[in-house]
């Protein structure tokens, strides 16, 4: 991967990030022929991705260019944000919204630009939305980890803000397991988490799309 680390990234939003798609890479056997980056800061996160990718554009070597952020409250305004600095690094007629299996943007001497806005790229939500899909279908402990999610926000017990309501119920979920708390990209390593979905087989259609 060293070699073409340059010529081909996929941004991230943070740690979690990685280690996810690191995990679904190695499940579905993709080419190591592209690096997944965070913002170089410790901590990541979505203002420093979204400045990062005009910079990034200008990398001679640069090849493709792979964005996965956080539709979070308002996916229209996170598409927006991206586009704007895909317009500032000189790329003209952006589609007005999200591909449903992931937008690649190709123009005439630029590097090509895949776009995935977690979960799905249709409906507001974050990278925990999407793992929540890999929960195994019909599991007893998911609808125990939902029931008690909402029965501490409808009492007003709830320390987290209600928009990270994803984070708790995977995270809920998580500490329930064999082994209790496992990180999301260990628990698709081990198999806690099932890989073989549907949303997640578009997502890495769209990986190869871009970057194979």
């Amino acid at each position: 991967m060293a070699a073409l680390s340059v010529t081909q990234q996929l941004l991230v939003e943070g740690k979690n990030d990685q280690h996810v798609i690191w995990a679904l890479c190695q499940k579905y056997q993709i080419p190591e022929t592209f690096s997944v980056k965070r913002p170089e800061d410790l901590e990541g996160g979505i203002d420093e991705l979204l400045e990062s990718i005009p910079v990034r554009l200008k990398q001679s070597q640069l090849q493709a260019l792979g964005i996965i952020v956080d539709a979070d409250q308002n996916l229209q305004s996170r598409w927006t944000a991206v586009c704007q600095r895909l317009a500032q690094a000189g790329y003209k007629d952006l589609p007005l919204q999200p591909e449903h299996d992931g937008t690649i943007i190709a123009a005439t001497g630029k590097p090509r630009v895949g776009i995935w806005l977690m979960p799905d790229n249709q409906i507001p939500g974050m990278l925990e939305n999407f793992v929540a899909h890999l929960i195994p279908d019909n599991d007893l402990l998911a609808l125990k980890a939902k029931a008690t999610l909402q029965e501490i926000e409808g009492d007003n017990l709830h320390g987290y803000s209600l928009t990270h309501h994803a984070k708790a119920f995977i995270h809920t979920w998580l500490a329930w397991q064999v082994i209790p708390g496992q990180p999301m990209g260990l628990a698709i390593t081990a198999n806690v988490l099932q890989y073989n979905k549907p949303l997640v087989a578009i997502f890495i259609q769209w990986l190869n799309r871009l970057f194979l």
